[in-house]
């Protein structure tokens, strides 16, 4: 089997998260690393062992090329790269990871009818925990099969309608930050009543771990999973009712509301 080149245009937190997943199914060699901040592409290929290049090199080499920049700097990069792009011998898969941005909108900043493959991971690639939702336009089967069996390494890959994606992207990609928040509220709780900070957080994380590695083993509905934790007259449902007090499931609700709706926001600008 020939293994492809992917090369990557933007080293952020999720385009280095992306690559180092890239490279644990892929040789060094075939990861081509570019970024606005060179010593930032020559850093994280220096720890992959791939190799750092300009924009041009990556759109000229690459068979599928990432484009991890933000979505209001999406045209800019994909104007300096067009010459590079049209002068192929054979399309590269185009794979953008920009919120709110369709596949039709990168295929006309970019100036050339190639396949595009739309991710949109979270932080949690980065350790290969990641929710990577995916959909395509143009590409084969075969380049759909190469491009989940190379990502396999950042996490679960799920391919959805683009029409679905911001809202997916809502859930999974923002999520990280919404349990997070979690995490440190609940640690706080912890020390608030006593235990050591490094405690808190250990005990916090793991049982948020471990409740969702119970939702997805079991596939129990969320609410079925807090009423076998709530023993009538017993703490778990006084912590229960101080949450639904203080409005915690509306909140979360809102949460998810707000950000498919600013994602919507940056596709229109």
């Amino acid at each position: 089997m020939t293994n492809p080149i992917f090369g990557f245009i933007g080293c952020g937190n999720m385009g280095g998260a992306l690559a180092t997943a890239a490279r644990k199914a892929l040789p060094g060699e075939n990861i081509l690393l570019a970024n606005r901040t060179p010593g930032k592409a020559a850093a994280l290929a220096e720890k992959l062992g791939a190799r750092a290049v300009d924009n041009a090199a990556a759109a000229k080499e690459s068979d599928y090329l990432f484009l991890g920049v933000k979505p209001q700097m999406m045209a800019g990069m994909l104007s300096g790269i067009r010459d590079a792009l049209a002068a192929r011998q054979a399309p590269c898969v185009l794979v953008t990871m920009a919120a709110g941005l369709s596949m039709e909108a990168i295929r006309g900043m970019a100036g050339v009818d190639f396949p595009v493959i739309r991710v949109m991971p979270n932080t949690p690639a980065a350790i290969g925990e990641g929710m990577v939702l995916c959909c395509s336009d143009g590409a084969t089967e075969a380049q759909l099969a190469e491009f989940t069996r190379i990502m396999a390494g950042a996490g679960q890959l799920d391919f959805i309608d683009e029409k679905l994606i911001d809202a997916g992207s809502a859930v999974a990609g923002c999520g990280p930050a919404f349990a997070a928040m979690l995490i440190e509220a609940l640690a706080d709780g912890g020390v608030a009543c006593g235990l050591p900070r490094a405690k808190a957080q250990l005990y916090a994380a793991q049982m948020l771990k471990g409740t969702a590695a119970l939702a997805l083993q079991t596939g129990q509905h969320p609410g079925a999973m807090k009423d076998a934790v709530c023993s009538p007259g017993g703490s778990t449902i006084q912590g229960v009712r101080a949450l639904e007090a203080a409005g915690f499931r509306g909140a979360a609700f809102e949460a998810v509301v707000a950000a498919y709706e600013k994602t919507l926001e940056l596709g229109r600008k």
